[in-house]
């Protein structure tokens, strides 16, 4: 019976996982109805101005950030030698999502005229509320786990600063990230509206994201780890601790990998060509 209970124990906690996989998926749809609305409209000389300068402006953040994960990996090389191994990839991916992040927080504004009085779009209409609270719920979860290991003495002092300062970080980067796009006037030219509404989406989808991965990684390797140690312990009776922390892990790992194939795929930058209907 211990079993069958850990069992289903072990299905349940992957289902949140599961869904939050199918709603990033969703939000693709998002993503490509702004990216299509974009097609259906000539912008003007500045907005059209203000998509160049946005991709050019994202890619030189994620080369910054791609820097900053080779000089961590020769760094931990330096310091830990061979031993470092296991870092590579990990250093690699926070110094890729850190010039994610920064390249939305510290976007410039697009030299358009603005609406008098100024118009703001809600948040909602750029990123599903839902998306947005499970990334912040997500980010309050992995500092609520490393705040019970690191107690326990289960953690040392680097990787439960690490595992604090890093989600933290990103938490409040992609905040600051929101706020700005949507504190941002609305463009007073008509075809620039859909620009401008590309733009606000990418944003809020990449921060969002960003956010999530860097927190969804690790609270499953600390769920995961933790629930390891506590199933090699001997106990008197049936402990379904070490199965929900196992379980937990497997679905936060898996959702934060299948999210951060979204995304890559969501780099690309917002483009405009011929009008769809044109001709």
């Amino acid at each position: 019976m211990g079993r069958l209970i850990a069992a289903v124990l072990f299905i349940a906690l992957l289902v949140p996982g599961v869904l939050l996989g199918r709603a990033w998926a969703r939000a693709a749809d998002r993503r490509a109805v702004a990216s299509g609305s974009v097609q259906l409209v000539e912008p003007t000389a500045e907005g059209a101005a203000a998509l160049t300068q946005q991709a050019q402006h994202g890619r030189r953040w994620r080369r910054a950030g791609l820097l900053l994960g080779i000089a961590g990996i020769v760094a931990s090389v330096v310091v830990w030698a061979e031993s470092s191994v296991f870092l590579w990839v990990p250093i690699l991916v926070l110094g890729l999502l850190t010039g994610v992040l920064l390249a939305e927080v510290l976007r410039p504004r697009p030299r358009w005229a603005v609406t008098r009085p100024p118009r703001r779009p809600r948040q909602a209409e750029l990123v599903s509320g839902w998306l947005v609270w499970s990334a912040r719920a997500v980010v309050v979860a992995e500092l609520a786990a490393a705040a019970w290991l690191w107690s326990g003495d289960e953690l040392s002092t680097a990787v439960g600063w690490t595992a604090v300062v890093v989600p933290g970080t990103a938490w409040l980067l992609a905040e600051l990230a929101l706020l700005r796009a949507v504190l941002r006037p609305l463009p007073a030219a008509g075809a620039d509206v859909p620009v401008d509404e590309a733009l606000r989406t990418w944003t809020a989808h990449l921060v969002s994201a960003a956010a999530s991965v860097l927190a969804l990684l690790p609270l499953g390797a600390l769920l995961l780890t933790a629930g390891i140690e506590r199933g090699d312990r001997v106990t008197e009776h049936f402990d379904l601790l070490p199965v929900a922390l196992v379980a937990g892990g497997f679905s936060a790992l898996a959702a934060g990998a299948a999210l951060a194939v979204f995304l890559v795929t969501w780099l690309r930058p917002a483009r405009t060509g011929a009008p769809a209907l044109a001709g």
